[in-house]
């Protein structure tokens, strides 16, 4: 995905809404996952200028998401303020209704990976 296909965002939801319902992931966990992903998925599209890649994970009754940009500059969670109007929430987001998340520098080679996880993963 590129920063100028940010249809691709939809794409992505789609394909982990689907997964999620082969795993049979409980509904909540469901959407919360699918606002998660568009929030990363969208700021790794907007915030870089090199793509992105996405992967989803299910083990037990955790699911794990990732994105992946080739940006070296690490996301942060700010307060955002009135004058932002929708801008700047998507990691506090993340950082509210996710059990866990973060991001890792990949051993080899530059950028990043955003993730997080959520308890509820298939039953």
């Amino acid at each position: 995905m590129r920063r100028s296909d940010l249809t691709a965002v939809a794409d992505v939801r789609r394909a982990l809404r689907e997964l999620l319902g082969r795993h049979r992931c409980d509904g909540d966990t469901a959407a919360v996952a699918e606002l998660l992903i568009t929030e990363l998925v969208t700021n790794a599209l907007v915030h870089t200028d090199r793509g992105a890649e996405v992967s989803a994970s299910l083990a037990a009754t955790r699911l794990r998401v990732e994105v992946r940009d080739r940006s070296a500059c690490r996301p942060r969670p700010y307060v955002p303020t009135a004058d932002d109007g929708t801008h700047g929430r998507g990691l506090m987001l993340v950082q509210a209704l996710a059990d866990a998340w973060g991001v890792d520098a990949p051993p080899l080679g530059s950028g990043k990976v955003v993730w997080f996880e959520l308890d509820g993963g298939p039953a």
